[in-house]
């Protein structure tokens, strides 16, 4: 009865999910758009107030699917919140909403690929790629939003912005640019330490992928010095059938034109009588 009180909860879950997949999507892109508008226009009034009724709207909305999933998680409830602990940050932090875009990454199931292993690297390095976009994006962003107005700030437009991410999410902090407020700082230190994740997930897919092409090499050459090794056995074979057929026929040859060169045949010689002689 719990076993299938609990795989009707799944499936409940599964459909909440599927149903709200896309439209959480689109959500989080309106979330970024919204914030994009309200810090790159720097107006205080009509953008600033839609912006933030839309942003106000998507938090809620995501607040609102985290709660659903929890209830129709069901006896898996704490399994579910152990697995998607990343959903607690990424909804109390309306900043990293657009994250969320990273779910379109599982799209990448439906392309096709020769190994599993492969399949694995393009999925890990496509999520790479994105986290990295998103995050010198937003970071730009962020690092703009409290910086612009702020005295004594040199990052003052999104041009100023977007560079100053890009050297710190890379961890080279050329020191051009450097926020002066704590929110700017903030949003400093979560870039270099996101930069420093995503190049070691980088270095550690690259290594994955030489290694696998190292081994698939190794494999290749074995199969080949194997299927050589096949091959001369086979011609060793052939030769030698061949050299011991050339030999009966010149035996038989031999036979044929000098039979007087044949050894005489030995005949049984009878025994000597020892009595007659005695």
């Amino acid at each position: 009865m719990s076993t299938e009180r609990g795989r009707d909860t799944r499936t409940t879950q599964e459909r909440w999910r599927a149903a709200t997949q896309w439209p959480l999507n689109i959500a989080a892109v309106l979330f970024l758009l919204a914030y994009s508008f309200k810090v790159i226009l720097n107006d205080r009034d009509f953008v600033a107030t839609v912006s933030y009724t839309v942003m106000i709207i998507v938090w809620a909305a995501f607040l609102v699917n985290y709660v659903v999933n929890v209830i129709l998680a069901g006896d898996h409830r704490r399994t579910w919140i152990r697995t998607n602990w990343y959903q607690i940050p990424i909804t109390l932090l309306p900043a990293l909403e657009p994250l969320r875009l990273l779910r379109l990454v599982q799209l990448t199931d439906l392309l096709p690929s020769k190994t599993a292993g492969n399949r694995l690297r393009s999925r890990v390095g496509l999520y790479v790629f994105s986290t990295l976009i998103l995050a010198i994006y937003v970071g730009a962003l962020g690092v703009l939003d409290a910086e612009q107005n702020a005295s004594g700030a040199n990052i003052r437009t999104l041009g100023d912005a977007l560079w100053w991410a890009v050297v710190t999410v890379t961890t080279v902090g050329y020191g051009d640019f450097v926020p002066v407020t704590p929110q700017g700082r903030f949003v400093a230190a979560a870039l270099m330490l996101s930069g420093v994740a995503l190049i070691g997930t980088i270095t550690g897919t690259l290594a994955s992928f030489l290694s696998e092409k190292t081994r698939a090499g190794d494999a290749s050459r074995v199969a080949a010095s194997q299927k050589q090794v096949d091959e001369l056995g086979q011609q060793l074979a052939s030769l030698e059938k061949l050299l011991n057929d050339r030999t009966a026929a010149e035996r038989a040859y031999v036979k044929r034109a000098h039979p007087e060169a044949q050894p005489p045949a030995t005949t049984a010689q009878p025994p000597a009588d020892t009595d007659a002689d005695a």
